[in-house]
């Protein structure tokens, strides 16, 4: 068995959905980057990339599952925070959507 054990990770910045981005990227200039070979995870370990997963159904590795629970609580809290600030660049009801799809993957995370 290798270091890792085969579990299965999250990228350490999990909250950062970076096929999101490919796609705009992809759309706008009709460019895609290289997906990275290996990356860190959760729990701090570096491992390909192929081994890792943002769906919480498929992350096997306890302490990628709670570190994928923070992230998507703390980022849920950010979005809301931030909607309520004068001049904000997204509406509160967008704010809200985006929130309850984090703490709702925050949920699935801590499900085991």
């Amino acid at each position: 068995m290798d270091e890792n054990g085969g579990h299965i990770h999250v990228d350490a910045k999990v909250v950062r959905e970076e096929t999101g981005v490919r796609g705009v990227l992809a759309a706008t200039f009709g460019l895609v980057g290289d997906l990275p070979s290996a990356v860190t995870t959760g729990c701090g370990v570096r491992v390909p990339y192929a081994m890792t997963s943002w769906r919480p159904e498929s992350v096997t590795c306890l302490p990628c599952r709670e570190h994928a629970r923070r992230e998507h609580l703390r980022f849920a809290e950010q979005v809301t925070r931030l909607a309520g600030m004068p001049g904000a660049p997204v509406d509160r009801s967008a704010a809200d959507r985006a929130a309850a799809r984090h703490r709702d993957l925050a949920r699935r995370f801590s499900d085991s």
